[in-house]
């Protein structure tokens, strides 16, 4: 966005993917989107583009690997982390920081006792930005996942919405493409 801003075009294109690998990264198959986007925008909107643009594509990819070609290889279309794992790294790029301080983070121990009552994470599935909690099993034999409130630094930002004015417009909201080594290549939509 920053290089977009630098042009002397008004609009410029920017494009978010997520792809999954085989094989040491030579072959994959991921989903993008691209925006046009009207320079000018403060950086507090452009954080906000750039969420909304993660945030869509993200439920994309988690659909595809959630559909019948995949989800008989893995469990991990919408595996209960995975869309809060999103919002976090999107967080650490765009205010780079260390948080696992402001997390409620617990051993390693603690998180095999867990495993050992619920099962694999990629049985419970999320398909939204709030964190999916395991509670303690030791203090509640009965005890299920559930939804808990996303910490304030990862509210902080709203994703952008309003697509009827001039300042972003959807150029490729369905992209999927094959990818030959780590960039996307023969992107189809």
């Amino acid at each position: 966005m920053d290089v977009g801003e630098r042009k002397p075009e008004p609009y410029y294109e920017v494009m978010y993917f997520q792809s999954m690998y085989k094989f040491v990264h030579s072959l994959g198959i991921g989903v993008h989107t691209r925006w046009r986007i009207k320079k000018g925008c403060d950086q507090a909107s452009r954080h906000s583009i750039v969420l909304a643009m993660m945030m869509r594509t993200a439920l994309r990819f988690e659909n595809l690997q959630a559909s019948v070609l995949f989800s008989w290889v893995t469990d991990s279309g919408f595996s209960a982390e995975d869309l809060v794992s999103d919002l976090l790294g999107f967080y650490r790029v765009i205010r780079p920081m260390n948080y696992f301080p402001l997390l409620r983070l617990i051993s390693r121990q603690e998180a095999l006792k867990r495993w050992d009552h619920y099962g694999p994470i990629g049985n419970y599935k999320n398909k939204l930005f709030r964190p999916m909690l395991f509670p303690d099993p030791v203090k509640n034999k009965s005890a299920k996942p559930k939804y808990g409130e996303l910490p304030p630094f990862m509210k902080s930002i709203v994703p952008f919405s309003n697509f009827q004015g001039d300042t972003v417009k959807i150029v490729v909201d369905h992209g999927r493409h094959m990818n030959f080594g780590d960039l996307p290549q023969g992107i189809f939509r």
